[in-house]
């Protein structure tokens, strides 16, 4: 029963991981002597710099085994994705501003590889945005009309945040090798979920979050293949190859690196599970109320999100409701949560403003569970038509 106001929730159910996700303990164990044992600095020359030297070391090689990179030394650790994002568009359009100055991106990419490319264009680089189909997937042949002789770099994500659709990527990477253009992923809502080779997958620059796979947050990693050059974007000591200075937190890398073996060891098991009670919910949702649709590929999409559209009422309406009843769900990226306008990456799939807004987006993690579903299936219905019968959109047949 949908509750009144004061009334305390039956249970309480998140399902909002893409924004956040508790460290796992298994991590918390291992990041803690590095706070208080281990505090050396690893570019101490004494004795005490050798054993975070180490661990930092173990913690890159962890990171590079998840993606399947060739050699740990490819990966760059930041401060999070936002980062990684940042040092990669940048750091190729700096270093090789005199091969060219036209960057391609797809139209449903996160709101930070948006604002770089803003930023980018005050220093006279040009990018284009290139559609996506109803589901959200690249359009293959658009992309390679949109390549120019100064093409210097294609970013695309690996999945996506919002709708879950996942992209072709080794055909997109096909289609920029051939024209000598670089490839730039954002696999943040990819990592642990679905497998990531990027040699398989021919990537040449890929980011990554810790908190995305269970690990702390405010720390990051920027893949970089051997051969790829890139201009730092911030300056002081050299470390991290001279790519990312600062001193190094080695608490949290040692975290990114637990957290990298674990979804490693885990991910097939883990999605799984995450895929059958997504489904679950994805068959009950349009089985049992009228005038919903799914958002995103029906079957080419990350094994923990469902994202959904409901016709006559707001999606913000369905988000305070389902709070109410003790369910934390989103209605689109934390990162941009603050706009009023609709989601570009739903617009960009063909909604019209009205239906965008009617969206609710949920995605499962590691702690949630089938009781917690049967309280999500149990608790929607009765929000959506309660919502509908106050909705003057709503027609009186409905």
């Amino acid at each position: 029963m949908v509750l009144g106001e004061g009334e305390e929730p039956a249970r309480l159910v998140f399902m909002d991981y893409v924004s956040g996700k508790p460290v796992d303990p298994r991590v918390l164990e291992a990041m803690e002597p590095y706070h208080k044992e281990i505090f050396g600095n690893p570019s101490s020359l004494h004795l005490y710099g050798d054993p975070p030297v180490e661990a930092m070391e173990e913690a890159r090689k962890k990171v590079a085994d998840l993606i399947g990179a060739k050699d740990p030394r490819e990966i760059v650790f930041t401060s999070g994705a936002t980062e990684s994002n940042n040092l990669a568009l940048k750091g190729v359009a700096f270093r090789n501003q005199h091969k060219g100055n036209h960057i391609i991106i797809s139209a449903v990419e996160h709101i930070s590889i948006i604002n770089v490319t803003r930023y980018l264009e005050k220093f006279g680089f040009e990018t284009t945005r290139v559609g996506v189909d109803k589901y959200g997937v690249v359009e293959l042949d658009k992309l390679e009309k949109r390549i120019r002789p100064e093409t210097l770099l294609i970013s695309v994500n690996y999945a996506n945040s919002e709708i879950g659709t996942i992209e072709p990527i080794r055909e997109i990477s096909e289609i920029a090798h051939e024209h000598n253009v670089l490839l730039h992923v954002d696999a943040v809502a990819a990592e642990g979920l679905i497998p990531i080779d990027v040699q398989k997958d021919g990537i040449d620059l890929l980011t990554l979050s810790s908190n995305d796979i269970y690990g702390p947050r405010g720390v990051g990693g920027l893949y970089v293949r051997t051969g790829v050059a890139i201009e730092p974007i911030i300056h002081g000591g050299g470390q991290e190859r001279g790519l990312r200075s600062g001193t190094e937190s080695i608490p949290g890398m040692v975290g990114m690196g637990k957290a990298a073996e674990i979804a490693k060891k885990e991910m097939q098991k883990e999605s799984s599970r995450l895929q059958r009670m997504r489904d679950r919910i994805i068959n009950t949702v349009l089985d049992t109320i009228g005038h919903s649709y799914l958002n995103g590929h029906p079957t080419q999409r990350v094994p923990n999100n469902a994202h959904f559209r409901f016709d006559y009422i707001e999606g913000e309406a369905i988000l305070l409701g389902l709070n109410m009843n003790g369910i934390a769900v989103s209605t689109g990226s934390a990162c941009a949560a603050k706009r009023l306008e609709p989601s570009h990456v739903l617009i960009a799939t063909g909604l019209l403003k009205e239906e965008a807004h009617g969206s609710l987006e949920l995605t499962l993690g590691r702690y949630n569970t089938e009781e917690d579903v049967d309280y999500f299936l149990e608790v929607l219905p009765q929000v959506i038509d309660r919502l509908r019968e106050l909705s003057p959109l709503t027609p009186k047949d409905k």
